[in-house]
């Protein structure tokens, strides 16, 4: 374990295309769907995308060429891309995981690396916040997620994979190690079937077996990534989650139960605004942007913004923007499950924390 222990999470959002799809289309739930090509009738030449897991259970999987998905599944929904909807919903979701980390680095587009050493400090505490995490994209974002919690990016990686879906898995702080050493090398980042093979000829197919390579043999096989593996094998990889520029900022708020009073919805959007606007000030940002985003019942979303004539970090004016787009909505009649405020164009004026964690909140 490093000498500096960290507290590190991935998430990983299950199914994600068809998460997201499904959240969008509540009657796709519990049916095989399958994210690609049109099948044709087993004609198409395309690929398989992303699968739910009702259609896994039929030997379906991505990669796969959609005439062979559509012979195991033919009684499948099956859907095209819809890259603009999954672009959204996971700018929405990387929203939710930001408030809970002091360094924050978006792998892909449903992967994510959360340092929360400032507000957990061993697994225990590490599993606690990875608990509000699941709450907060379930709640905020309708999706499940599967999270690994460690003192390093690679153990945390391998085990967000380890209980899918909706999973969660604490690896022991005193002995990431013992935790590697029983799983197939294959869980280990990078190695792929090439280097499964090579392993495998030299009589290597578990972790364990891989620890017992000496380090100068792994150099000798692997060059400069003999060094890494290394410490990845041995529970020391120390790699710190890169934190990344913040482009915006937000603040959103889930009601208990959906509110069919649009004057709540308005408070709810002025008190979010409030708290937004003292996060601005603290940090020293000035903002051109402003922004809501509003949640029906059903998760049906909608974004709205206003780019401002200058920068600002006046609270009034934020509240202002506010109010003026919720305008749009007031006349919908339909319940609210959510109330979000941004603000964008950030440009940081004043010297403001050293460490976003002195206002990025939960």
């Amino acid at each position: 374990m490093p000498e500096a222990s960290r507290v590190i999470l991935h998430v990983d959002l299950d199914a994600f295309y068809v998460s997201a799809e499904t959240r969008e289309h509540p009657e796709l739930k519990g049916l095989p769907v399958v994210v690609g090509a049109d099948p044709e009738g087993g004609r198409a030449r395309g690929v398989v995308l992303a699968c739910s897991y009702e259609a896994r259970k039929f030997g379906l999987r991505s990669g796969m060429p959609i005439s062979t998905a559509y012979r195991l599944c033919p009684q499948a929904r099956y859907l095209p891309p819809d890259w603009s909807l999954y672009e959204r919903v996971s700018t929405e979701v990387m929203s939710t995981l930001r408030r809970f980390a002091d360094k924050f680095e978006q792998a892909s587009i449903d992967e994510a690396f959360l340092d929360v050493s400032t507000s957990a400090k061993d697994e225990s505490s590490g599993k606690k916040v990875a608990l509000e995490v699941k709450r907060a994209v379930r709640e905020s974002d309708g999706l499940t997620c599967s999270i690994g919690v460690a003192p390093n990016k690679s153990a945390a990686k391998i085990a967000s994979d380890r209980n899918k879906p909706d999973g969660l898995t604490v690896v022991p702080f005193s002995d990431v190690e013992g935790f590697l050493g029983p799983l197939p090398v294959s869980v280990i980042p990078g190695i792929g079937s090439k280097t499964q093979a090579f392993l495998k000829d030299k009589g290597i197919e578990s972790v364990s077996e891989l620890q017992k390579v000496d380090g100068k043999q792994l150099l000798n096989w692997f060059g400069k990534n003999g060094v890494w593996l290394w410490g990845v094998i041995h529970g020391q990889e120390n790699i710190e989650v890169r934190q990344q520029e913040t482009k915006s900022l937000s603040v959103e708020r889930t009601f208990k139960e959906d509110q069919e009073d649009f004057r709540a919805v308005r408070r709810e959007a002025a008190d979010a605004a409030s708290e937004l606007a003292r996060r601005v000030k603290s940090s020293g940002f000035h903002y051109r942007v402003g922004g809501i985003k509003i949640r029906f019942r059903g998760f049906e979303t909608h974004t709205r913004e206003k780019t401002l004539t200058s920068r600002t970090d006046s609270e009034e004016a934020l509240k202002e923007v506010v109010d003026g787009l919720l305008d749009e909505f007031e006349s919908e009649l339909r319940p609210v499950r959510l109330v979000g405020v941004r603000v964008a164009d950030l440009q940081r004026v004043s010297s403001g924390p050293s460490r976003l964690d002195d206002w990025l909140g939960t």
